[in-house]
């Protein structure tokens, strides 16, 4: 198995805290450098406390979901002799109360448009075999509760 690492850093600077009214705005830092700008979502806390223009947690579930799916599709469809072109998923995510009454991400669609090149082409039965392999190995939809669905454009 493999671990995989992210520091979440914030800091308070000069706002006041108890009052309520601090920034949510924080960085996400990655082993590989990357560094993105993470906040709560602008739904939850209103700006200027939440920065719209930041990644905030159910986006970042979201685009994991989508990500690792994407990952393990094209793995599929090299595999099976398939050249894909391209790959975007407009997926979406839902906020929710759960079974258990808790809020949380109840469902994520994701909805895949793939074009493909070359001379072997997947008909809508590979393609949607694809779609279900994916989604059986992905392991970020493997850990958690809510439903995923995948509805290929």
């Amino acid at each position: 198995m493999s671990q995989h690492l992210a520091v979440v850093e914030w800091s308070r600077g000069e706002q006041p805290f108890s009052d309520n009214q601090y920034s949510r705005a924080h960085d996400w830092r990655f082993d590989g450098g990357a560094v993105v700008r993470g906040s709560s979502a602008p739904s939850g806390v209103p700006e200027p406390l939440s920065d719209p223009a930041a990644v905030d947690p159910e986006e970042a579930m979201v685009a994991a979901l989508s990500s690792c799916h994407m990952l393990f599709f094209l793995a599929y469809a090299r595999k099976d002799g398939f050249v894909v072109d391209s790959y975007r998923d407009e997926a979406a995510g839902t906020l929710g109360k759960d079974e258990r009454g808790k809020v949380s991400i109840t469902e994520v669609v994701l909805r895949p448009a793939v074009t493909w090149s070359g001379d072997k082409r997947p008909d809508a039965a590979a393609i949607d075999d694809l779609h279900h392999r994916a989604h059986e190995a992905c392991y970020i939809a493997n850990s958690v509760r809510a439903e995923v669905r995948v509805e290929p454009q």
